[in-house]
C-alpha cells in the first residue's frame, strides 16, 4: 500500500513514518518544512533502512500537490500538516482558521480528483469541552476552547458530512492527548521552533541548558498537587495508533464512514509528577517557579482509550518514566535539536 504523509517530517509524522516504513509500506512525505526539518527524513530513512520521499510542498497549493498525488498514486493519506500551538491559535486565529481548514479542504479535493478515499486524520483531544466529565469518552460533548481545537473540531463536522453524502470515503479521526517522548535511538525527537509551547520539550531544554527554569502556571487546581493534570502519551505508541487505524479503515472498506478513536493511555500525570519523572531520567535538577494560571487551563484532562483497544486493538505500551529516559535520550544527543 502507498500511504503519503502529510507533515511527515514533523514531530508526529517522522515518528509515523518509520513504523510505515518498518511495516512495508510505500510513503512520501508532503510538508512545507515551517515547523520541521528535512533532516528529519534523512534520519528517518536511516533509522528504517528504507526510503521515503519528501516532497517540500503545502497542502494548500493545490497544483503541487496534484502533481505529488499524480506522481506517488497514494492508495491513502495519513493528514498532520497544520499549525498547532493553541496558545498561538488565539493570538493569530485567522492564520490557524486559513491554513488548517483550507489545507484540508484542498487535500480531500485533490484526493478526490485522484479517487483516494481513505483518510486518517490528525484530530485532538481539545475538541472536547473541557467540562465534561473524565476520563473523556469519543461520546462527551465536543466544544473546543480556543482557535486551534476549533480548526480540528470544525474540520471533524466537514469530514462527517462528506462521508455521509458519499460511502466511498474512509475517515478516521484520531483524538490524542500530549504526545511526549521520542525514538528510543535519540535520532528523531520533538524539535519545535522557538520557545516550547508544550511542558516535556521545555523541560528537556532547561535540562540541557538551554532555557533557566520552568514556569508552572498554577499549583491551586483541585489536585493531589495543585498542579494541572494531563494524559501524556508516548510518540511511538501514538505512531502505532496512526497504523492500526489505517488497517482498520481498510478492513472496513465502505462501511468505513467516519469514526473517531481516541489515542491516550487512560492515566493522568500532574506536571510536577512529569518534573519528578524527568529528573530521574536524566540526574538533573529541573528548577522551576509557580506562576499564575493560564486561561482557559483544565485542572484535570484526561481520556478513556477503550475503544481503541476494542476496535483498533491498539493500547499505549510506554510508561512516563519511558517517555521522560526517551526524550532526554533525544535531547543530550540533539542538545539544539536538528542542525
Amino acid at each position: 500500500m502507498r500511504v503519503l504523509v502529510t507533515g511527515g517530517a514533523g514531530y508526529i509524522g517522522s515518528h509515523t513514518v518509520v513504523e510505515l516504513l518498518g511495516k512495508g509500506y510505500e510513503v512520501a512525505i508532503v510538508d512545507n518544512l515551517d515547523n520541521s526539518k528535512a533532516e528529519a527524513v534523512r534520519r528517518v530513512n536511516q533509522i528504517a533502512g528504507r526510503e521515503a520521499s519528501l516532497h517540500v510542498v503545502d497542502v494548500v497549493d493545490r497544483d503541487a500537490l496534484s502533481q505529488v498525488f499524480m506522481s506517488f498514486k497514494p492508495d491513502a493519506v495519513i493528514h498532520f500538516a497544520g499549525l498547532k500551538a493553541v496558545g498561538e491559535s488565539n493570538t493569530i486565529p485567522l492564520r490557524y482558521y486559513s491554513n488548517n481548514i483550507t489545507g484540508t479542504l484542498t487535500l480531500i479535493e485533490v484526493m478526490e480528483s485522484h479517487r483516494c478515499h481513505t483518510l486518517v486524520f490528525s484530530s485532538s483531544a481539545t475538541v472536547y469541552r473541557a467540562d465534561n466529565q473524565v476520563p473523556f469518552t469519543e461520546e462527551a460533548a465536543l466544544g473546543a476552547s480556543n482557535p486551534y481545537g476549533r480548526t480540528k473540531w470544525f474540520l471533524e463536522e466537514i469530514l462527517r458530512d462528506v462521508a455521509a453524502a458519499d460511502p466511498k470515503w474512509r475517515f478516521g479521526l484520531l483524538r490524542y492527548f500530549n504526545p511526549v517522548g521520542a525514538h528510543s535511538s535519540g535520532k528523531i525527537g520533538e524539535d519545535p521552533n522557538g520557545i516550547p509551547n508544550n511542558l516535556l520539550p521545555f523541560i528537556a531544554q532547561v535540562a540541557v541548558g538551554r532555557r533557566d527554569k520552568l514556569r508552572v502556571f498554577g499549583n491551586d487546581y483541585d489536585t493531589p498537587d495543585g498542579t494541572g493534570v494531563r494524559d501524556y502519551i508516548h510518540v511511538v505508541d501514538l505512531a502505532r495508533g496512526h497504523l492500526r487505524c489505517l488497517e482498520r479503515l481498510h478492513v472496513l472498506g465502505d462501511e468505513a464512514g467516519c469514526r473517531a478513536w481516541n489515542l491516550g493511555t487512560g492515566k493522568g500525570s500532574s506536571v510536577l509528577d512529569i518534573i519528578g519523572s524527568f529528573e530521574r531520567a536524566s540526574g538533573v535538577d529541573i528548577p522551576y517557579e509557580v506562576v499564575a494560571r493560564r486561561p482557559g487551563d483544565a485542572a484535570v484532562s484526561y481520556g478513556d482509550p477503550t475503544k481503541a483497544r476494542e476496535e483498533l486493538g491498539w493500547s499505549a505500551e510506554y510508561n512516563v518514566d519511558s517517555m521522560c529516559s526517551d526524550t532526554w535520550n533525544w535531547q543530550r544527543s540533539n542538545p539544539n535539536g536538528y542542525p
